[in-house]
């Protein structure tokens, strides 16, 4: 029996392969559009796509945003067409007809389809009450209609149980941010080329943050300034760094906490900035002082001659920037690892002018109205929340109360982005559950639903958009009419509200108010522009109120509740007992540490079933972990745990340390024959230190060449 989804693939390759050819003799018709990226990205570059009314034929970069200027990654130039017009889009509602996860599906109308969802959802309602529901979403598109608008207020009003969705990613970066400063913007990525010393800890630019690597080239261009790269692999910005520091993944706070000590050593420490802007210094000290060059070594795995060289860098350093990535995050001592890293700033005194400070949260410079876009006030009181990275123990739970019966995905791939890969197919797989999914294209995920939703691509409506790496505000409409019958997020949920039977004004706006919704209205930053109405072709900067630029302890301040950049956080001691950063190493019954980082041909899962991800991916190996095992490079390996295994292409390098694997994440099931990826390796229990997030890089395996 053929599958649905594999004649839906060749119906749509032949489409496109037709219209493609086609395309080629209709040059005349082809125009140029602006956009922008909506992918979970801290860049949001502006895009300029080439259309011919109906199909996405090319994609550059814009100079519409001054900070991207033009230029875009890979992975987006060469995908973002097979995504939106290849053989995996999805372009009508389907019904599963065979076993979850087989790819058999039957068309259907729009009509049926939320028809099922109605019957599929009050049926299991009426037996367990509304908090049956799980809403399963993450960060697929960053637009803030995409993202969250008319989902969150359907399910707020449904009385869905809530979803708490940072601690899959993000979340911990952002907490030990505002333990420190509170929800004053960051240092936005431009201010960095007028630094004479940048730190980039833990974050691989050239994949994850393109176009940092041109503000630091200019930096080093314009005033000779010096680069240190802190990172567990030696990255291509570590290749081009004035030093590189290669440290033991999840060991930086001790790393940190050392050279705080060490700093105050050599009396680097800023008393006059502390005295004024620091609160919570000495139990800070106290608790930095205990940890010794000596642990560094033993623990991070660094020389003290190196330490000794960071250490006279930094005191050399007078406008010193520092960008701490979300790598730290992914271990579990992730929040201290982060918070002692930027306090190192706020320490040696290095804010209040232009280059010196964190670059960290731009993006809280946006007037966003997110509780007006949302509307939490329509949750029922007693509403449970549930972290993500538990998803799949909890619908796994039989006893809960209520238990989760119906989950509806949508901008998410939870099957290839969650830990413990293994657990989250056998929770999706359970017949008694129902499952509805919404996507541009046919994922690993929509293949375990009753009904799939077809989503329209960004390039088919319109959105606003903010950025969590930059502080330019971008509008972009449809260049492009929708795909199929495919629909916006918020049509589809107008759609589902309609058929629930939510008659609410709220549920009536359109995309062009829910923009409205989105922004204080009236806020200066906005220039005047009512978001809906934001041209085109340029993006808006944010500023100060009064249009200055944003510098920490000169323009802006501490959001705090001393007003001050605080050391110590009574709110991380009351939450989780961490008031102080420390190290808290995790155990281990296997030799080697898998770590999984942003890959160069996809932006977390999406582009996974694009061309460009085809084959097997590459796990790189360190020479001595090669030899020990009889690998070559080039020998398929079988990387495996008590969790799961996944087969990849052993690349031997000395860009990883001994007893370090390095893979991307975000590959699909058939990368690996397998039919598992990297994260059936990864533990969905261990969490960090603050915020019960995922542990992504605590994951401990052995690996074997395959005959």
């Amino acid at each position: 029996m053929v599958s649905l989804c594999l004649l839906i693939k060749i119906i749509n390759y032949l489409n496109s392969t037709f219209s493609l050819n086609k395309m080629i003799k209709m040059k005349n018709n082809i125009e140029t559009k602006p956009s922008v990226c909506p992918l979970d990205c801290p860049d949001t570059c502006s895009l300029s796509v080439k259309t011919d009314g109906t199909y996405v034929i090319e994609v550059q970069g814009s100079k519409a945003n001054p900070y991207t200027a033009g230029v875009i990654c890979n992975k987006v130039m060469r995908a973002f067409p097979d995504f939106v017009h290849g053989a995996n889009r999805l372009t009508n509602p389907l019904k599963r007809v065979g076993p979850r996860g087989s790819g058999q599906f039957e068309i259907i109308s729009w009509d049926k389809a939320l028809d099922l969802v109605h019957e599929g959802f009050t049926s299991v309602i009426r037996k367990y009450g509304s908090q049956t529901v799980m809403p399963l979403n993450y960060a697929g598109p960053h637009g803030e209609l995409a993202c969250g608008s008319m989902d969150r207020r359907f399910f707020h009003k449904l009385g869905a149980s809530l979803l708490a969705r940072g601690e899959l990613c993000g979340l911990v970066r952002g907490s030990a941010y505002t333990s420190l400063y509170g929800t004053v913007p960051g240092m936005p990525p431009e201010q960095m080329r007028h630094s004479d010393l940048i730190i980039i800890w833990g974050n691989n630019v050239t994949v994850s943050n393109l176009h940092l690597a041109r503000v630091i080239k200019a930096a080093r261009d314009n005033h000779g300034a010096k680069l240190i790269v802190i990172d567990p692999k030696r990255t291509p910005i570590a290749e081009k760094a004035d030093m590189f520091i290669q440290i033991q993944p999840g060991t930086d706070v001790v790393l940190a906490l050392a050279m705080a000590a060490e700093l105050e050593r050599r009396g680097v420490h800023n008393e006059v900035f502390i005295d004024k802007w620091v609160e919570g210094y000495d139990a800070y000290m106290e608790n930095a002082r205990t940890y010794t060059t000596e642990m560094v070594s033993e623990i991070c795995g660094i020389d003290y001659e190196i330490f000794r060289q960071f250490s006279e860098l930094y005191t050399s350093g007078k406008i010193v920037s520092v960008s701490v990535g979300n790598g730290l995050e992914r271990g579990h001592s992730g929040g201290s690892g982060i918070r002692s890293a930027m306090a190192l700033q706020a320490l040696t005194g290095n804010h209040g002018q232009l280059g010196a400070g964190v670059f960290a949260k731009p993006g809280n410079s946006f007037p966003k109205s997110t509780v007006q876009l949302q509307r939490p006030d329509l949750v029922p009181e007693g509403t449970r929340t549930i972290n993500i990275v538990d998803t799949s123990k909890v619908l796994l739970n039989k006893s809960m109360v209520p238990p989760i019966k119906a989950v509806f995905i949508y901008n998410h791939n939870p099957v290839v982005t969650h830990p413990d890969q293994n657990r989250m197919r056998r929770a999706l797989a359970q017949e008694d559950l129902f499952i509805v999914g919404a996507d541009v294209v046919m994922t690993d995920s929509m293949a375990y639903c009753d009904v799939v939703l077809p989503a329209a691509s960004h390039f088919e409506f319109a959105d606003i958009y903010g950025s969590y790496g930059h502080h330019y505000l971008q509008r972009a409409e449809p260049v492009i009419p929708r795909v199929g019958e495919s629909l916006p997020n918020t049509e589809i949920f107008r759609r589902l509200a309609a058929r629930f039977g939510f008659d609410d004004q709220i549920f009536h706006e359109t995309d062009a108010e829910l923009m409205d919704a989105a922004f204080a209205e009236g806020d200066p930053r906005l220039n005047g522009y009512r978001p809906s109405e934001l041209p085109l072709e340029k993006a808006l900067a944010m500023g100060t109120k009064d249009g200055a630029d944003m510098i920490l302890c000169d323009t802006v301040f501490p959001e705090t509740e001393s007003g001050k950049i605080e050391l110590f956080s009574q709110d991380l001691e009351e939450r989780f007992g961490y008031g102080l950063p420390r190290f808290e190493p995790v155990e281990r019954q296997y030799p080697l540490s898998i770590i999984s980082p942003s890959s160069s041909k996809r932006t977390n899962a999406t582009f996974g079933g694009c061309a460009l991800s085809d084959g097997q991916e590459e796990v790189e190996i360190n020479p001595l972990d090669a030899e020990m095992r009889g690998i070559s490079d080039g020998d398929k390996l079988r990387v495996h745990n008590e969790r799961g295994e996944t087969l990849l292409i052993a690349r031997i390098t000395d860009a990883v340390l001994p007893g370090v694997l390095y893979t991307p994440k975000g590959a699909w099931l058939s990368a690996s024959k397998s039919g598992q990826t990297v994260n059936a390796l990864l533990d969905a229990d261990i969490r960090t230190d603050i915020e019960d997030g995922a542990c992504c890089n605590e994951a401990f395996c052995e690996v074997s060449r395959i005959n």
